[in-house]
């Protein structure tokens, strides 16, 4: 058994003292959409703190729990506030927590964030569902020894955005009456904004998004065999799409105004899942 199962375990037995709550579906929020776990119907949070060799989030709007509920009748796990390559932890532990919610019996897993908009179609407020992803600037999550236990050493990523979720997306949106774009996410490693050349090379690739997350973690997800969609909050357009400098505050106040639409769209996806 590696190191980074045996790390697995412990986690895992860490949070079944604690509950035994068995989620179908696991849900990332990021920045700005936290509060959805809030609304959900709440069987119990544990903090990521209580649980034993966990990486905490140290960014501000990433509260740094897991909540354990029910959304309609589906049992879900929320993990309110993820943890970033940027904040220094290696990537296996970037991971960790995705890993962590299929050992505990989900397997569909939404992946949320707030993303610069590098297509110029795009405006701040629109959400974007990730049809495929590019990853070249930031380092696997799958380097080092494999964990034979969740997935094979060279797995295929042909699809990691199931092509059967996108089109529950594309239904879910319509009926929510909510301009859905489409497109492909590019994460780079943050903390810093990109520069206006590297998003220009990140259209050159094919990008219609930049972030810094939510790859990495599909990445891990896929190996183990979950089923995966993802959905970006387009929260500003891209440095050298817009003449205007980025910040965090405009990040957040953009994910703020669009939250009810967002919540909206994230309950009904999970229903129909």
């Amino acid at each position: 058994m590696s190191k980074l199962y045996e790390k697995l375990e412990t986690c895992l037995a860490s949070v079944r003292q604690k509950t035994d709550f068995k989620p179908e579906v696991a849900l990332i929020l990021g920045s700005g959409l936290g509060d959805y776990a809030d609304e959900i119907k709440i069987e119990t949070t544990i903090d990521y703190t209580d649980i034993e060799g966990f990486p905490t989030s140290t960014v501000a709007g990433h509260k740094g729990r897991f909540v354990f509920g029910y959304v309609g009748n589906v049992p879900v796990v929320i993990m309110q506030g993820r943890v970033h390559y940027y904040e220094g932890y290696p990537m296996t532990d970037v991971v960790l927590p995705t890993r962590l919610m299929g050992m505990m019996g989900a397997k569909k897993l939404i992946l949320t964030n707030a993303a610069g908009g590098a297509n110029p179609e795009y405006k701040p407020g629109d959400f974007m569902m990730i049809t495929d992803h590019i990853t070249t600037g930031v380092p696997s999550p799958l380097i080092g020894e494999n964990i034979d236990e969740l997935g094979a050493r060279f797995p295929d990523m042909s699809e990691v955005y199931s092509l059967r979720l996108q089109d529950v997306i594309r239904k879910c949106a319509d009926r929510c009456g909510i301009r859905l774009q489409e497109g492909v996410y590019v994460q780079f490693t943050g903390p810093n904004y990109e520069t206006p050349a590297e998003v220009r090379l990140a259209q050159w690739w094919g990008g219609d998004a930049v972030g810094m997350s939510t790859a990495c973690e599909a990445m891990a997800a896929r190996h183990m065999g979950l089923e995966i969609c993802g959905i970006s909050c387009i929260t500003n357009m891209a440095a050298g799409i817009s003449k205007e400098e980025l910040n965090h505050k405009e990040v957040q106040e953009t994910a703020d105004r669009v939250a009810k639409s967002f919540k909206e769209l994230i309950t009904e996806i999970v229903v129909n899942m």
